[in-house]
């Protein structure tokens, strides 16, 4: 059905052009020609995703659920003390800022285009079909990233925590043995592959204990760190929590681009807009209150755990899981414990919760052409995108699997790669908004400030962020330390999978010419709500 509004105005939004494709993950066919048709005619019909099954509080537990906050937490808290120092809390401030302005952006273009591409969908229409076609791939790269890290970080709690229960060191030393670490990432990753193919459904319904379970601990650890800081340890700075403070620039971006990732994952409420009650205006609203829960809890919890651990935060030989070495002292055994699940429960959330937003990009792009038509196959039961979400599954083992036995020290070097991946396609994305609205800028003050002036802000701050982690990576020294050939591996890793992007949009580029010469989905394409038979 044609929105009356969309009757009255000039088009510029943009919706989906491929068909309500509901045929099982075999019907490949079937997905191509409702592609080829909306394509053909120009105009925006429904995927066939579930519409109206997320409100407005279940929206911003999928966002605070995919960001993981205590994984993201234990991952890196260590290492942002490592690289600043006391002024951790700061960095995390700093790293809000350009996230809260690219939200901005991001919730004015799903007010104008609600389609479950986002950054993708956003991208092209502002700027074409091959900026487009990258920021996707930059998001569904980094999502394969980050998705790696949760299995990994889920297993090694999971040995932690059965360690814990049945007191033997033997079985926490599971985990450094790397071949049952990888086998049972894959497991980890196949289990939560099946539960997001089975649609938001089988998604939502446990995302709220979930999510209640995380803020719950984290504040009980808050609390108990506060109380128990030793009368040597430093007392509260104001310093802590100024980002003029850090004496080293170099450093500076280092913990930035740590603090950035700690944030991303957010925009998964944008991701399910299609599926979302009030789809143009609901995931936006989300999308800031999960980023108003999530910098709380980063600013508490990185408080008190500097207040109790002092310097020792920052230790090179316990950096990457933090909250290993400090739920007993903190906690106590038993509680302890429950600092282990809790962590266990948010990277095993988030592990399903994060394959939304990559399976609905791939979706989207299959969708207008620029991958191919097989991906827009939704399950005719589950109303998910069955063959994106596999993909997406397999990519995320096999590329754990190689960064595991590349480098011994994969968990920190590639989440300091994948900083990278996510200024790439925030930032690109922020700057789209500012040239889709470039026409109703003058308008007024409010879209003059929310649709030009914080995107751009943010777009540049998170694009010099970029630019000085993509100079500074290039040193083995880096990250962990480790290299290739000489170059650090960091920036292979970031480098090369953006480059893999360019060489993947050539070769789509010969097989889907359409879509690269503007056919399926341009900057006319007229706003469509499209609802479901």
């Amino acid at each position: 059905m044609v929105d009356a509004a969309a009757r009255e105005r000039p088009p510029r939004g943009g919706g989906t052009v491929t068909g309500d494709v509901t045929g099982d993950a075999g019907n490949v066919r079937a997905a191509k020609g409702a592609a080829q048709k909306g394509a053909a005619k120009g105009g925006v019909r429904a995927k066939g995703l579930g519409r109206g099954s997320v409100g407005l509080l279940g929206s911003a537990v999928i966002g605070i659920s995919t960001v993981a906050p205590v994984y993201c937490l234990t991952s890196t808290l260590g290492p942002t003390a490592g690289q600043v120092g006391p002024h951790m809390p700061a960095v995390f401030l700093a790293g809000f800022l350009p996230m809260l302005l690219v939200a901005f952006a991001y919730r004015e273009l799903n007010r104008a285009v609600p389609d479950c591409g986002t950054s993708f969908t956003w991208t092209v229409r502002a700027f074409g079909p091959r900026v487009g076609w990258m920021c996707g791939w930059g998001l569904v790269v980094a999502t394969i990233i980050v998705l790696s890290n949760l299995a990994g970080v889920a297993t090694s709690f999971l040995y932690l925590l059965l360690g814990e229960l049945t007191g033997s060191a033997g079985v926490a030393a599971l985990d450094d043995n790397r071949i049952v670490h990888v086998v049972t990432c894959l497991a980890l990753i196949a289990v939560a592959t099946a539960v997001s193919y089975r649609g938001m459904t089988a998604t939502k319904g446990t995302q709220y204990v979930l999510v209640a379970l995380q803020l719950a601990v984290l504040a009980l650890f808050v609390a108990m760190a506060l109380a128990k800081a030793p009368a040597a340890a430093p007392g509260f700075s104001w310093d802590w929590i100024d980002p003029f403070a850090v004496p080293s620039f170099s450093s500076f971006t280092a913990g930035l681009s740590l603090s950035i990732f700690m944030f991303w994952g957010w925009d998964a409420c944008l991701a399910v807009n299609e599926e979302t009650e009030g789809s143009d205006r609901t995931p936006g609203r989300a999308a800031l209150l999960a980023m108003a829960v999530l910098v709380g809890s980063y600013l508490l919890t990185g408080v008190a755990a500097q207040r109790y651990a002092g310097a020792g935060l920052g230790d090179p030989r316990t950096e990457d899981n933090v909250f290993a070495v400090l739920a007993e002292p903190v906690m106590g055994r038993a509680l302890g414990a429950l600092l282990f699940v809790a962590v266990l429960a948010s990277a095993a959330a988030s592990l399903q919760t994060t394959f939304l937003p990559v399976a609905r990009t791939v979706l989207a792009m299959s969708a207008y052409g620029a991958l191919p038509p097989s991906f827009a196959v939704v399950h005719p039961r589950f109303r998910s995108p069955g063959r994106a979400t596999v993909v997406a599954g397999a990519a995320t083992g096999v590329f754990y699997a190689v960064m595991s036995f590349l480098s011994a020290n994969v968990l920190v070097d590639t989440i300091y790669a994948l900083g990278l991946m996510i200024c790439f396609y925030y930032a690109i994305t922020a700057f789209a908004c500012a040239w889709f609205f470039r026409a109703e800028l003058r308008r007024s003050a409010r879209d003059a400030l929310f649709k030009g002036v914080l995107p751009v802000l943010g777009g540049l701050l998170l694009a010099a962020v970029f630019a000085k982690t993509l100079h500074d990576m290039w040193n083995p020294a880096y990250g962990t330390g480790s290299s290739v050939f000489g170059v650090g591996s960091v920036f292979v890793i970031g480098v090369g999978l953006l480059v893999l992007g360019g060489v993947l949009m050539e070769v789509m580029r010969r097989r889907s010419p359409a879509f690269f010469r503007g056919e399926s989905l341009t900057a006319a394409t007229p706003v469509l709500v499209a609802e479901d038979a």
